[in-house]
């Protein structure tokens, strides 16, 4: 099993900085930070973006993997956006994930769009194979019904596979998306009322994802699975039992990565860092 955690990007580079440096240093083997323009979650809250956080927090770390948790059409486009990937791929040397996904309805609302949820679907499928072109071939021409690139000259590109390409999916849609272009799948399971009502969520998508990996001829040991196990009704910092209870499901599952946030003082993801202490110590060595 690896861990990974997400700093929100809420804090001035001043008060960020020492924490990107303790991820590097306590033993995750990941660190993200969110892509929006704002999240729903803290709406009122100062926010930072993440391209320029990442590069920031590159430049103070020498082990972790970073990632966008997740990059959207909602605020990028890919022929821009690849750009700013080939970058953080320079400047972190190799150690980036693009995570990508749908995107939220806040971000939607907030950038003027009236799509429906099938057109931003539909535009998400498109992004994602512009952006893996982009990555992927040395110069790159198409013309979609959302986005269009006109003999762009990718130079350094190309770094895929060397640039892991991880789809944040829940539907099915895109989990055949995941199955089909990633180099791994994200999910965040969906919403639900009760803890056994979110696992079975997670379960449901994960078979999904089986098939769809079987009807494209690819090992389904060959795709790293990330869960976000802060998505379940109860925070997986709580306590050490509870984090260790949702690694051990996840484990069964066949994850094979448990992405969890950095403890705050309020809600969400309240939790005391002696918490986050023990789990580094006390559980991550019994899982890897």
């Amino acid at each position: 099993m690896r861990f990974g955690v997400t700093i929100l990007p809420e804090h001035s580079w001043k008060v960020a900085e020492p924490l990107w440096r303790e991820a590097d240093t306590m033993g995750f083997d990941h660190a993200w930070t969110f892509d929006h323009i704002t999240w729903g979650g803290l709406p009122d809250s100062p926010w930072f973006a993440a391209v320029p956080t990442l590069a920031a927090a590159a430049a103070v770390t020498s082990r972790l993997q970073l990632g966008t948790f997740v990059s959207s059409p909602n605020n990028h486009h890919p022929v821009q956006f690849f750009r700013e990937a080939l970058a953080l791929d320079d400047i972190s040397g190799g150690r980036f994930i693009l995570g990508i996904g749908t995107g939220g309805d806040l971000d939607a609302r907030i950038a003027g769009e009236d799509l429906t949820l099938r057109d931003r679907v539909d535009r998400f499928h498109e992004f994602t194979a512009l952006l893996d072109r982009l990555l992927s071939e040395e110069r790159v021409s198409a013309e979609g019904r959302f986005y269009s690139a006109r003999d762009v000259l990718t130079r350094p590109a190309p770094v895929r596979p060397g640039l892991p390409l991880v789809i944040a999916a829940n539907g099915p849609r895109s989990i055949a998306l995941a199955a089909e272009r990633g180099d791994g799948w994200l999910t965040y399971g969906g919403q639900a009322e009760t803890d056994a009502e979110w696992w079975a969520l997670v379960a449901r998508h994960s078979h999904v994802l089986d098939e769809a990996l079987d009807a494209r001829g690819r090992q389904r040991h060959t795709v790293p699975r990330y869960l976000n196990i802060d998505a379940a009704p109860t925070f997986a910092l709580s306590s050490v039992a509870a984090f260790e209870d949702a690694v051990g499901r996840v484990a069964e599952l066949g994850f094979t990565d448990v992405i969890t946030h950095w403890p705050r003082a309020d809600e969400p993801f309240r939790a005391s860092p002696a918490t986050l202490d023990a789990v580094v110590s006390d559980v991550f060595p019994r899982w890897r």
